[in-house]
Formats: C-alpha cells, structure tokens, sequence
C-alpha cells in the first residue's frame, strides 16, 4: 500500500499564513498586483522520465513473454463473471474482429515486453509511446480534453504529482527506492474494454485505473530505473483491484526502438478449465 503524509491540524502560525494569504488575495482583487499564473506541469513535476526505456522482465514471465493457454489466470483475483469470460477467451475470433489490439490497452500494454519512449507534448500533456503496438498515451495535468467521440484503447489519463512513498514494493529485479523525488499519479478511465493478459483475462470498460511513475537511481552502477504500479480497480472482472509493478531501464538513445503493430501470439498448449489456477 501506499502511505500518506498525515497533515494534522492547522497550528496557529499555519492560521496566520492562511489569514495573511487571503488578505493578499482580496488585496489582489481590489486592484493590487495580480496572482502568478501557475507553472506548467513541466516545470512542478519533480521527476524526470523522459527518454527510452526498455521493460525487465523478471517476474511472471510466462505471461508476459509468453501467450499463456486459456484459463491460465492463476493469481489474479477473477470474479464469476471474469473467469467465464477468460474461459471464452479465442484467440482467433479477437484477430477476425479487429480486435487484436485488446491486450495492448491501458491496463495491459505496461507488461509487455518492449521500449516506451516518453515525451512531452506541451508543457501540460506528457506522451508516453509504446513500440509495442504503436499504442500512444497521453497523460493530462489539469484541464480535462475534450471527450473522444469513442473510446480508445489508451483511455482518457489525468495526472498530478504525488510525494507519497512506496513502502514495501520493492520485488525480485527492482532497484531500491533510494532516490525516489516524488511521483506522477495517472488515473485512466473511458477506455474500451481490454485484457490484462495475453490470454484473454478481462477488465471493463468501466475499470477505473490507476498508476504511479517512480524514477529511481541504481547508486552501484549509475543505471536509471523506472517503477510503473498499475492498479486495475473493476468491480465486474476482479474481487479486489489486480495490482502490478512494471521495471523499465534506461536507455542512452533511440537505436533499439522498434515500434510493431498489435500482435500476439497463438496461445501455448491448451489446458482444461479445471487445471486452471
């Protein structure tokens, strides 16, 4: 979980800040200097993640390298509803649909193997581009866009900045949180619906997601690191929200990038609903 900084009760000095800063607004108001424009998120953003980046698989590599069976759901906390629809899961009829593009959404491209390449668009729109499948993302700080006439798989992402710590997420291949200067909260809605999983394990178009951008520094060797916790929050699919933490390497430049259309592979051997853990 993610702990918060408590910020108790307003001391008396903290009182007389607040009092004197209002005076300044109603002076402002009556003619006094006007209030600065607010900053840019460029600017206030407290880490820097731009650049590319290549994902490090070290844990759950067989779904993420791989195209599991179907009913290979093992450890993600399906509903009823989830598990028959991850059983109905054919990988052929996606293809024929159009569809092929489902595990490339939101709340699945973070584990894909492959290079994001982040940037930003304007100084309130930070752009985050996956080489695999060609899957652009924009994450908003302030102003809400204006509504896309249909939904996408990348959503709608509005972001801010949070100093919460992360206590206790380190894993197997994660650097340490020496380092950390804060974060970039993105919560993700009006998306289509996609899979978490190569092998069909559902979320909805109504799951509310939510990730946190932690840029860390690996002291031993001067190697970048970026941590992407993914918390997919879809009371139709999943009993209690399905989180994951994603590891992404710094790279020097552009010269691995090599963005591919929405693939995935035919699943591996089959294995019957029953075996399914």
């Amino acid at each position: 979980m993610r702990t918060r900084v408590f910020r108790g009760w307003l001391q008396p000095a903290t009182i007389g800040l607040a009092l004197a800063a209002g005076t300044l607004t109603v002076h402002a108001q009556r003619g006094g200097a006007p209030a600065a424009a607010p900053q840019p998120a460029q600017t206030r953003v407290p880490i820097d993640i731009t650049g590319y980046w290549v994902s490090v698989v070290s844990e759950d590599w067989r779904w993420r390298m791989l195209t599991p069976p179907k009913g290979d759901y093992s450890s993600v906390p399906l509903t009823a509803e989830g598990r028959r629809s991850a059983l109905a899961w054919d990988w052929q009829k996606d293809i024929d649909a159009g569809n092929q593009c489902r595990s490339f959404g939101v709340g699945g491209v973070m584990r894909l193997p492959g290079r994001l390449h982040i940037t930003w668009q304007d100084p309130n729109t930070l752009k985050i581009e996956t080489d695999a499948g060609t899957q652009t993302r924009l994450l908003y700080f302030g102003n809400a866009p204006k509504m896309a006439a249909e939904k996408t798989w990348q959503g709608t992402s509005m972001a801010e900045v949070t100093f919460d710590d992360l206590i206790g997420q380190t894993g197997r291949g994660q650097a340490p949180n020496a380092g950390t200067r804060g974060s970039i909260k993105a919560v993700t809605t009006d998306m289509r619906a996609g899979y978490v999983r190569k092998n069909g394990v559902p979320y909805s178009e109504d799951a509310v997601i939510t990730e946190y951008f932690d840029r860390h520094t690996k002291t031993s060797d001067g190697a970048e690191w970026l941590n992407v916790m993914t918390i997919v929050d879809d009371a139709k699919n999943f009993t209690t929200p399905f989180v994951t933490d994603s590891i992404f390497k710094k790279e020097a430049d552009n010269s691995k990038w090599h963005p591919t259309p929405c693939e995935t592979a035919a699943p591996s051997i089959a294995v019957a609903p029953g075996d399914a853990r």
